[in-house]
């Protein structure tokens, strides 16, 4: 009847060992859930930008910028053109984002460069936890930045806001440190997915941009699943159609192949201009700003920085997603082309350096792109038998430049295939990516992200070979008399040791008086009571392989032995004597080590 109902739920039991093969069958809900609250917060960021962008600088300053095809949300003639509006606008954000800083998260002034280096901080150290504030206050203060002209990108707030779901909805659970901090992961997945309407991409970027040289594998799982459900839940409303309306572009002769290898070196050379043109603003002009004077004065002068700026060069205004199509389509001189890469370089440096909420994700994209673009046309006009098409030069620039800047060689290239809904140009994107990483290996754009999971204080845990590696067993085991016996003892005799002592474990001597084998009372309790077995039976015949330490081995080697043997204690036995036992080792002790070992760790963090 047994072996009937084995093989009638067999089915059934293969079906829930495979759930758990997958990391766990809950990240398949957890995944589903954070992806629901983040695709809706997506949509409602995004209709609050374009909503309120349209209003203030379309109808009330009437500049009349381009827009992609993919994000034509509003239309309508542009009202009277008052540029002297965008001191007001800008000035006013950055005043009002100055106070709320400065009221209410005082402490996200160093959490990081924009939204998505906030998320890497409070991963690797802040255990994932991100107080719903943060989110609110920034998410909501970088719609007002973005709509009013500020040169700054959706993707790291909603990054942020994604984030914050996700460590919200792990407190409501109380889950652990470690899943709170996937949780977190998959939620800026799922924002990434969303407003780039680029779910793989999206996930890989996650999971990647945390590290410079790693990435978080754990987190793999839920980060697809979220950015799958963020991007139908976006898609739905607002549609799949890709972002840029350009013509598909495809890789077919590999003498471009040079030339792109110069758009990598291109790439390096604005990606380190870009990075320390920002920081030195930050840090030279407007920290000491702040520490002088406070948030608001700092943070407005940042607002009316860009508002100049803008007012001036309208093309520095926003995102910039609608110039990047223009320049794909090669309607950008490349004078036009090198002066935003300057000017979007120094926009974006006084608008997020000043602290002012926004993110540095499409920014950087746009200045790839142009550079992208800028390299393409040169191409096209000295080698027009080469380079054919320009416009897949801007595509590739941006997701070179971005892996550059951030260290994320896969997710910025799967991204910009998915932007264009095809895989022709990814010969030239792993080219172009290489060489700017490589040549670009020193710049970083995210001042949180470490160099691996070693560097990362979310996996100290996972130093356990190492943290083990380092003690001895000289330090942890416990000196004296051990009771030792001899082989040929009888097991009426070991009846009477065993109940007087209160070890676990026995060495056993042989007639050389060397450590034979150990004699394990788990061994024995089947037979303890059996009296016929008094005079048959030794200690030699029951005993285990002899397996010794000795006190100048490390505790890894000590805990191998462990799990070799299954055995609850080891002799330790003298370096130069292995017939002198100096006393014994526990499992206990072991892990007393590893825990101990560990908290000081954390507390030199």
């Amino acid at each position: 009847m047994r072996a009937f109902l084995r093989i009638l739920f067999r089915p059934y039991t293969d079906l829930v060992r495979s759930y758990h093969s997958i990391l766990s069958f809950k990240w398949l809900a957890l995944g589903v859930v954070v992806g629901a609250m983040t695709g809706l917060g997506a949509v409602a960021f995004y209709v609050g930008v374009e909503a309120l962008g349209h209003l203030l600088l379309r109808h009330l300053a009437g500049f009349s910028l381009p827009v992609p095809a993919g994000e034509q949300l509003l239309s309508g003639d542009p009202g009277p053109y008052r540029p002297w509006l965008l001191f007001l606008f800008l000035g006013g954000v950055g005043l009002l984002t100055g106070w709320l800083v400065h009221r209410f998260v005082p402490q996200t002034r160093h959490g990081g460069t924009d939204g998505t280096d906030s998320m890497i901080k409070c991963f690797h150290r802040q255990e994932g936890h991100l107080a719903p504030v943060v989110p609110l206050i920034r998410v909501g203060t970088s719609v007002l930045t973005i709509a009013a002209g500020g040169s700054a990108g959706r993707e790291g707030p909603i990054s942020l806001l994604g984030a914050g779901c996700g460590s919200w909805l792990a407190g409501k659970l109380k889950l652990s440190v470690k899943e709170r901090r996937i949780l977190l992961l998959a939620g800026a997945a799922g924002g990434l997915g969303a407003i780039f309407r680029a779910p793989l991409g999206g996930a890989l970027t996650a999971v990647e941009v945390i590290y410079r040289e790693d990435f978080e594998a754990e987190a793999l799982l839920p980060s697809i699943l979220s950015s799958v459900v963020s991007y139908s839940i976006f898609t739905l409303i607002f549609g799949s159609e890709p972002i840029f309306g350009i013509p598909k572009f495809e890789f077919s002769d590999i003498r471009e192949l040079p030339v792109y290898a110069v758009l990598g070196l291109v790439c390096a050379v604005s990606g380190w201009f870009y990075v320390s043109t920002f920081r030195a603003i930050k840090y030279r002009v407007f920290w000491p700003l702040t520490d002088r004077f406070g948030f608001m004065p700092a943070m407005t002068l940042g607002g009316l920085g860009m508002a100049a700026l803008g007012a001036a060069f309208p093309e520095l205004l926003g995102g910039g997603s609608g110039w990047l199509e223009l320049a794909m389509l090669g309607k950008l001189s490349v004078a036009m082309m090198i002066g935003m890469v300057v000017g979007k370089t120094l926009a974006t440096s006084l608008v997020i350096g000043s602290g002012m909420s926004g993110g540095m994700f499409a920014p950087a994209l746009f200045v790839g792109g142009m550079s992208g673009g800028v390299v393409g046309t040169l191409g096209q006009r000295f080698f027009p038998g080469v380079v054919t098409e320009p416009g897949g030069y801007v595509l590739v620039g941006m997701a070179a430049f971005f892996s550059g800047v951030a260290n994320a060689p896969i997710g910025p290239l799967v991204m910009v295939c998915e932007l264009t809904q095809g895989y022709g140009l990814l010969a030239p994107l792993m080219l172009a990516s290489a060489v700017t990483l490589v040549l670009g290996r020193n710049v970083s754009l995210y001042e949180n992200q470490v160099d691996n999971k070693f560097e990362s204080p979310a996996h100290v845990s996972d130093a356990t070979i190492n943290i083990l590696e380092r003690e001895q067993v000289r330090d942890h085991y416990k000196p004296g008399r051990v009771s030792i016996v001899e082989e040929g003892t009888h097991f009426g005799a070991l009846t009477d040791i065993i109940v007087n002592a209160s070890e676990l474990c026995f060495p056993v001597r042989g007639a050389d008086d060397r450590i034979t084998g150990i004699l394990a009372v788990q061994d024995l309790r089947k037979v303890l009571y059996e009296q016929s077995l008094c005079e048959l039976l030794v200690a030699g015949d029951v005993a285990r392989k002899a397996v010794l330490l000795r006190p100048d081995e490390d505790l890894y080697t000590a805990l191998l032995k462990f799990v070799e043997s299954d055995l609850a204690q080891l002799p330790v036995v003298d370096s130069e004597d292995p017939t002198k036992v100096l006393g014994m080792l526990a499992r206990e002790d072991v892990f007393t080590a590893y825990a101990a070992t560990l908290k000081a760790m954390k507390a030199q963090d």
